[in-house]
């Protein structure tokens, strides 16, 4: 005769499984060690049991383990990379990290930890090489500062030059006062680029083939203060900081219009800039840039919350 579950152990069971949506380990935010790491970017290749987080005080990037709530230092903070702000890993291993007010680039071996090659881009008044996408043959990385999208091409094998590779002088998208683009997405086939003006909380689409820029119609709506993004299927999500909440916003097949949906929260969620998948969940970084300076504290320890999609 089978045994029959009690409630509580069909619920672990579950859980396990993670049939509830439950996270992995049952924990629910992931703590940075230090009391000073403002963390702003988050890089998981899906199917991977790692993670990495960046700070933007030092550069230090730390290493996550999902299911473990306590990260470790990982790549310690160098005078060449200050800062770490958005990342990205390949299925080869390589950690892509941008380099912010730095204008630099930085691409490392996650097993062995070398540096793989550094970039610097064109030296200008105003830069912070911000976030970055992975396509099936190139990166490309926003500059919030400057006009400018740059792109790195890469195989399974390779690195290339850094190149500006989109200037967006002339086309819809126009750089104004403040912090322009931010987060970056791509499809799957790296035909289309999208990515999210922060200051007018505009979404643009990007041709690859041609370069052809195109703002995505949101029947009147915005996601200002948009930050980090993802794409799943015909969803995007935006991470829009200061207002603390998520919003998915659903696509049509072409990605040239969207509607936003219910946005949602945590109460764990301290000022967050971007996020990861895990399956149902999300890695959601709480940077709290809104505790930073002026005799503020922050709230220790710096943490990254692992949340259901809704």
């Amino acid at each position: 005769m089978k045994k029959l579950l009690t409630a509580a152990a069909l619920t672990l069971t579950l859980a396990s499984c993670g049939i509830l949506g439950l996270p992995s380990g049952g924990v629910t935010t992931y703590t940075l060690p230090g009391n000073a790491v403002f963390p702003e970017g988050i890089a998981h290749l899906p199917g991977s049991s790692d993670f990495y987080v960046g700070s933007t005080t030092d550069g230090t990037i730390y290493k996550g383990t999902l299911g473990k709530k306590e990260m470790t230092e990982f790549l310690p903070a160098n005078a060449d990379r200050s800062t770490a702000i958005g990342l990205k890993i390949d299925a080869q291993n390589r950690l892509y990290v941008s380099g912010g007010g730095t204008g630099k680039m930085f691409v490392y071996d996650t097993v062995s930890k070398s540096l793989l090659k550094s970039y610097t881009t064109p030296a200008t008044p105003a830069t912070f090489i911000n976030d970055v996408t992975l396509t099936p043959d190139a990166a490309y990385f926003t500059d919030s500062q400057r006009p400018v999208l740059f792109r790195i091409s890469r195989t399974a094998s390779t690195l290339g030059d850094v190149e500006p590779w989109l200037d967006f002088t002339g086309t819809a998208l126009q750089y104004q006062t403040g912090f322009n683009l931010n987060g970056i997405a791509s499809t799957p086939d790296g035909k289309t680029l999208i990515v999210v003006q922060s200051n007018t909380g505009k979404l643009f689409r990007i041709n690859v083939a041609d370069k052809a820029v195109t703002e995505i119609d949101l029947n009147g709506a915005t996601v200002k203060n948009g930050d980090g993004i993802l794409l799943e299927g015909q969803t995007l999500y935006v991470v829009r900081n200061q207002d603390v909440i998520i919003v998915p916003v659903a696509l049509n097949a072409d990605f040239s219009r969207g509607t936003l949906g219910t946005a949602f929260s945590d109460p764990s969620l301290r000022y967050p800039t971007t996020i990861a998948q895990e399956g149902k969940r999300l890695l959601v970084v709480n940077s709290q840039f809104d505790r930073r300076g002026d005799g503020k504290n922050p709230e220790l320890p710096f943490t990254v919350s692992d949340i259901a999609i809704k």
